[in-house]
């Protein structure tokens, strides 16, 4: 059974496919599910079962000219930060990850907390920028500012989910 799509998940996809990023990459999170099948409808996501090696394929996107994007839960992140720090951040490569915030409100589960409190200030610790998507905001500004950083400005972001964007409740 697909994840319904919502409407902030279903334009966050068309404008990013609209601003050129491709191809996209990405390990099932219940939380991005409505973004998934917005993105595979729309365009094809191609699912990886490990996000570094979603990220190691992006890499090889990113270096044949493409603007690609990962999605995956932030306990990925975590299993991601050797590929990130020696591989991504070191050579510029400019792609794009969309990281859901497990264990912040509602996601409460012990197991998930303490990502959920580590995960701005480990990317900032790598420097990759980030912007935070949550249900008031603009898809549409979002999408602008990944797209003046990692298409125009040539660098990785990731752009940050939480947890009631796409309308996940516990």
């Amino acid at each position: 059974m697909q994840a319904p799509v919502t409407g902030l998940a279903d334009e966050l996809s068309e404008r990013l496919v609209h601003s050129g990023f491709g191809p996209f990459y990405g390990t099932p999170c219940g939380i991005l599910a409505p973004l998934f099948t917005a993105i595979d409808h729309r365009t094809g996501l191609r699912p990886v079962v490990r996000e570094d090696n979603a990220v190691g394929l992006a890499a090889g996107a990113a270096l044949a000219g493409r603007a690609p994007v990962v999605l995956m839960q932030n306990s990925g992140l975590g299993q991601s930060v050797n590929v990130l720090a020696s591989l991504i951040v070191p050579y510029d490569l400019a792609i794009l990850l969309i990281v859901s915030l497990r264990g912040i409100q509602p996601d409460r589960t012990q197991e998930n907390v303490v990502m959920g409190r580590i995960t701005e200030p480990l990317l900032g610790g790598l420097g990759i920028e980030t912007a935070t998507l949550d249900t008031a905001d603009d898809a549409a500004a979002r999408a602008a500012w990944a797209h003046e950083v990692v298409v125009r400005q040539s660098r990785p972001a990731a752009l940050l989910v939480t947890p009631a964007a796409f309308g996940w409740r516990p």
